[in-house]
């Protein structure tokens, strides 16, 4: 027991060593758009793309922050009403209408999804339709969700670094709600794990294939887009943001162009995690298709994680029972290490220092949450959303392998 009680806590600690020295500097949460908003002389053309479905109680929130941008040039904005059954495109309407904005709103009422689309996909899909049928022109798309409010100054921002740094998608990760003890333990590590599985410094780097984006705000050159397949060759995916990236990304280094992803800064979420049952939904939905359906892969994922967050506090804690001094004091170097290195995202969302010790707390519950989204797979379950079931697109499409 000894023995092996020891190598795990090696083990652990080695882990640490890699991740804090060789994985990008993720935990470091410093990739940010920059302030200026210094842009060409002419500044191109945007269209606002928003996907919506069942989002009546937010969308006007996430509309008044689109209409209110201070952008040189006047932009349309299109809501692709995902067959809602709230409400949701009276909401959109009449956000616009107390705005005197009605002329920059189209809504546009989506078909019923098509065999092998997700939903969001779809929607998305149907927006550059109505661009099309209305011949809408634009140099940048800009994906934004229905439940994210930007700050006013977002756009320039946006388009300023793309025209600046030659890149064909600037995407950021909205802040999200920690309101309440659930989300406080909870979502800082999901912020932290994000990092950790695509690093940022790497998503940015030409030279690595590396590619993720943050669904609720990208900015997309248009052209990359369509050159890339537009939104059908991620029509079955789940976690579109990434998968829409990672077609972005070569194409873009093709022309000399690259990618980027960081940390929002006034750019947040509009939707609450009051509860566990609610982070726990949000995860399980699509965490077993990031693992690529595979039982192998849940089973691999499941055991680095016991290795890299529960091992280091168990080898510590419970020394007086395995009586070995250097696994303790490897498991409390390793333990240090990931409270160290999670230290950043917890200053990034304004959360007391202590709860970087809980931080194996967090990774216990997000490994429960994995093994639930396995397991909601294999009953029929996986990717339940608002209604809609994505596990059948998923093998229709074979996204999902």
């Amino acid at each position: 027991m000894v023995p092996l009680v020891t190598t795990a806590a090696l083990l652990s600690l080695a882990v640490w060593v890699y991740l804090l020295l060789l994985r990008g500097g993720f935990w470091r949460a410093d990739q940010r758009l920059d302030e200026a908003t210094d842009g060409p002389r002419e500044w191109p053309a945007v269209i606002a793309l928003v996907p919506a479905r069942d989002e009546a109680d937010v969308i006007a929130a996430a509309l008044d922050s689109l209409l209110s941008q201070d952008y040189p040039t006047p932009f349309k904005i299109v809501v692709v009403d995902d067959n809602s059954r709230d409400g949701t495109a009276a909401a959109a309407r009449a956000a616009a209408r107390r705005a005197g904005a009605e002329d920059r709103l189209i809504v546009v009422t989506a078909r019923a999804p098509e065999p092998g689309w997700t939903g969001k996909t779809w929607a998305l899909n149907e927006g550059l339709r109505e661009l099309r049928r209305q011949s809408l022109e634009a140099r940048y798309v800009w994906l934004s969700d229905a439940d994210i409010a930007h700050g006013p100054k977002t756009l320039r921002r946006l388009v300023a670094k793309a025209e600046r740094e030659r890149l064909d998608l600037v995407s950021l990760m909205a802040e999200l709600s920690c309101e309440g003890s659930w989300a406080r333990l909870l979502i800082p590590p999901f912020v932290f794990f994000f990092q950790k599985l695509y690093p940022f410094s790497w998503v940015s780097d030409r030279s690595r294939t590396t590619a993720a984006a943050a669904g609720g705000c990208v900015l997309l050159r248009a052209e990359t887009l369509l050159a890339a397949g537009g939104f059908a060759v991620i029509k079955g995916a789940l976690i579109d943001d990434c998968a829409l990236a990672a077609h972005i990304k070569p194409v873009a280094r093709a022309r000399g162009r690259g990618i980027w992803l960081g940390l929002a800064d006034d750019s947040h979420s509009l939707r609450p995690y009051r509860d566990l049952k609610s982070i726990w939904d949000m995860v399980a939905r699509s965490a077993y298709t990031q693992l690529r359906t595979s039982p192998l892969l849940v089973a691999g994922s499941l055991l680095g994680m016991t290795l890299t967050y529960l091992v280091p506090p168990l080898a510590l804690l419970a020394w007086p029972w395995h009586g070995s001094a250097l696994a303790a004091a490897a498991g409390g170097l390793a333990w240090a290490s990931m409270a160290t290195a999670f230290l950043p995202t917890l200053r990034l969302y304004r959360q007391p220092p202590w709860l970087a010790g809980l931080l194996p707390v967090g990774a216990l519950l997000y490994s429960l949450m994995t093994a639930d989204s396995a397991r909601q797979h294999w009953r029929g379950r996986g990717g339940a959303w608002k209604g809609r079931m994505a596990a059948r697109a998923l093998e229709d499409t074979g996204l999902g392998r």
